[in-house]
């Protein structure tokens, strides 16, 4: 139902019922759970649990889940894909030209690359994202900001200790374990935070031309990142394309776990309403 003036009423932020205006720039749709959607059935099958509860449980799940295949899919691209038809070498001969074309302001370009997707830039940018939005009580926008970093990065442990794929065989600019080039951890986690960010804001504004530049600019970042990567020797082509996988599936897998709280959220206070007449 609606109130007066125009005033929609919105299930809170995991927290409780409050009007707001229909044109809240915090709403943000793509976290809320359309009409007959899988997340809606399934928050019924959660009945009464907490929405951080029904977050946890899916997320953990969507988390082993997309784990599991990243895990196969490693096997089946380190095992079958580069020992077959030549794509090992031709996977190997994209580093070799990159190394034969180094340069210094290709190699600290590269190292720019490498630092903003790195396990320092980002926990503060998810981190900072996710403190705005706890101080404005925006569980969901803090949750899907840290969550889409934290499952990218399970994702990639998990897959790096199951698969042991041996980096480039040139010479590499980092020193990190020679047995962990697939997948490109860098290329994940820059989806998962700055595509996230984009996902977020993408969601809000209505403008075609300006989701059109962000996502042109989100793509054009992780591109470079992933061609830093390969530039310094720590990935070969191959392990870039299972990065963007993991970030988008991180994505998918958080984006759901939302949805799901949101719908288990909507479904408690509905149930109570009613109770309530």
């Amino acid at each position: 139902m609606y109130p007066i003036s125009g005033v929609k009423t919105h299930q809170s932020e995991w927290g409780g019922a409050s009007n707001r205006r229909l044109r809240d720039p915090w709403d943000i749709l793509v976290l809320d759970a359309p009409p007959d959607s899988p997340p809606r059935r399934l928050a019924r099958v959660f009945g009464g649990l907490h929405p951080a509860i029904v977050f946890a449980v899916v997320m953990l799940a969507g988390l082993v889940t997309i784990s599991l295949l990243s895990i196969g899919l490693g096997f089946f691209v380190t095992r079958v894909v580069e020992s077959t038809s030549g794509i090992g070498a031709a996977d190997e001969r994209v580093n070799v030209w990159l190394a034969m074309h180094r340069t210094p302001s290709r190699t600290d370009a590269s190292l720019v690359g490498s630092i903003i997707a790195g396990g320092v830039v980002l926990p503060i940018v998810a981190g900072v994202v996710a403190l705005v939005s706890v101080a404005l009580m925006k569980w969901r926008i803090a949750a899907f900001t840290v969550f889409a970093l934290a499952v990218e990065s399970a994702t990639y442990r998990a897959t790096t200790l199951a698969v042991h794929s041996h980096r480039p065989r040139v010479v590499r600019l980092e020193h990190l374990p020679v047995n962990a080039s697939y997948p490109s951890g860098h290329t994940a986690a820059a989806l998962a935070v700055y595509g996230g960010l984009v996902l977020l804001l993408t969601s809000r504004f209505t403008s075609g031309v300006l989701r059109a530049t962000l996502w042109t600019i989100v793509l054009a970042l992780v591109s470079f990142v992933a061609l830093a990567r390969m530039y310094r020797g720590m990935h070969h082509p191959l392990d870039v394309g299972g990065g963007i996988l993991v970030g988008v599936a991180a994505l998918i897998v958080v984006v759901f776990a939302c949805r799901t709280a949101e719908a288990t959220d909507s479904n408690r206070h509905r149930d109570v309403a009613g109770g309530q007449t």
